[in-house]
């Protein structure tokens, strides 16, 4: 038994070796032709992107004109989704020094590896006709990959800088696989109202990370402190970041909301929240430093928890001054979080998360949730007409006998089927990770591009040479001629 345990110990602790040319190409080939094959037999057009069954459909339908077609009401926020997926959660993580290629890079590719893998497990749960046995997607089908995408992105932030690309791809698996079985528990079984995603995407995103980062815990991770933080340019790079995600995010919430009164009312709730974060980030941030300055940690995160905590409500009745109360609470307890919650982590639960993803995303996508359950339960016919409580809680078929404080209580219940999805899934797929097989970084070696990037040397300090009337210089003379030169040593 002794010897079997040292085995053991040896398998786990060998010397890290991060050379990946063997295992992520292999795992990147034959994951993409996996996706060929799955597509090949089970992905087909829907009604609306085919063109033999839109003309069908409109005939059947009586439509006579192609602008009714679902693409023009749903694309523009499509492409806003779009840019907030490759763009601004790409560049929100490039504040460290040292890791922008990585941040940008490998979210690009947790993000086209993810869409793909979503649409088929996804499809598998919603879109699977079963006398055909095939998958219709359409353009709402994109919109619903990218929010499956965010959250293994959401999750990817606990671990920057401390995992390889291909244990991010494994992460990715996982997430993708278990996003869509905990959507369908909630949103279909449940039957739970969540467009903007504060339980299925930000709650389970952010505890599927977190989890992860625990069961990976370094113990000597301070090896690599020195690139653990941001330089003034790299912060900067962040900010852009945060701006596209803070201007996007109403079109994220209400990217899949009803047409109409939904969709507008989801839009101007996301957007009154987003704004009162802002505020409430800057006034705690500023009050926790001695002479008031900010730190760009706070404005570039806390700002946006506004709306993620709206992710839920915002297609109800919350009223304007509901979302400013929300993007007030929700931008103080993110700050709290960056200043205290996260180095308490750190310190005592061992949980070392690299992007702030608890403050950011777990606590006030959790939160969401509960809202969204508050505000479900207090949803009277007098505020929402009858019609408008059966078309906002989609109180229809075996559902249309459902109170609103059941549905409250489902949707509270929804939040914790998130919660617990993250917390057990991402346990487990950080056991699979702790594997050393993945070509993950060592202790000393994290937050640094060179370990799987080719990154350019920096611009080596040429010695300025300063000359007097250069332009009257003859052209062929050598500059080292120069009667008034001056180098520097």
């Amino acid at each position: 038994m002794g010897n079997c345990g040292e085995c053991m110990g040896n398998f786990f602790c060998r010397q890290k070796n991060t050379n990946v040319r063997i295992s992520l190409p292999a795992v990147c080939l034959v994951w993409q032709i996996a996706m060929i094959v799955l597509f090949g037999v089970f992905i087909r057009y829907d009604e609306e992107s085919d063109v033999k069954k839109w003309i069908e459909f409109k005939h059947t339908n009586n439509i006579t004109s192609d602008i009714e077609n679902d693409f023009y009401f749903r694309y523009p926020s499509f492409q806003d989704v779009h840019v907030m997926i490759f763009v601004g959660f790409g560049f929100l993580m490039t504040f460290l020094k040292r890791y922008s290629f990585g941040a940008v890079g490998f979210n690009f590719l947790i993000a086209a590896f993810g869409i793909q893998w979503a649409l088929v497990m996804q499809g598998w749960f919603h879109a699977l006709d079963p006398n055909t046995g095939k998958i219709s997607i359409g353009v709402e089908s994109l919109i619903n990959a990218d929010f499956c995408v965010a959250s293994s992105l959401i999750a990817y932030g606990a671990l920057l800088g401390k995992v390889s690309p291909v244990q991010l791809m494994v992460v990715t698996l996982f997430g993708v696989t278990l996003f869509a079985v905990e959507e369908y528990i909630i949103l279909d079984l449940l039957h739970c109202r969540d467009a903007g995603g504060s339980m299925v995407i930000h709650a389970f995103g952010g505890y599927y990370g977190l989890a992860i980062s625990w069961v990976l815990y370094r113990p000597n991770l301070h090896q690599s402190k020195r690139l653990n933080g941001s330089v003034y340019h790299s912060d900067m790079f962040a900010m852009i970041g945060t701006l596209f995600l803070w201007m996007f995010w109403p079109s994220f919430n209400g990217a899949i909301t009803d047409h109409g009164s939904g969709q507008h009312r989801t839009a101007i709730n996301t957007y009154i929240a987003l704004a009162s974060s802002v505020l409430t980030t800057v006034a705690i941030s500023s009050m926790s430093e001695k002479r008031g300055k900010l730190d760009m940690v706070h404005i570039q995160n806390a700002t946006l928890a506004g709306g993620v905590a709206m992710g839920t409500a915002a297609e109800f009745m919350i009223t304007p001054y509901g979302s400013l109360i929300v993007g007030f609470g929700c931008g103080i307890v993110s700050t709290f979080g960056y200043l205290f919650v996260t180095p308490f982590l750190e310190k005592y639960l061992k949980l070392q998360d690299t992007c702030g993803v608890h403050n950011l995303h777990a606590v006030p996508g959790m939160l969401g949730g509960f809202i969204g359950a508050i505000v479900a339960a207090a949803a009277t016919e007098e505020v929402y007409g009858k019609e408008g409580l059966i078309q906002t809680f989609d109180f229809e078929g075996e559902f249309a006998n459902r109170s609103v404080l059941t549905q409250g209580g489902f949707q509270a219940a929804g939040t914790c089927v998130a919660i617990a999805f993250g917390l057990v899934g991402g346990a487990c797929v950080g056991l699979i990770l702790r594997l050393p097989i993945w070509g993950d970084p060592a202790d000393d070696n994290c937050f640094d591009d060179e370990v799987y990037w080719e990154v350019p040397e920096d611009e080596e300090s040429i010695p300025p040479v300063l000359e007097y009337n250069n332009h009257m210089i003859h052209k062929h003379q050598d500059i080292s001629e120069s009667n008034f030169s001056v180098e520097q040593s």
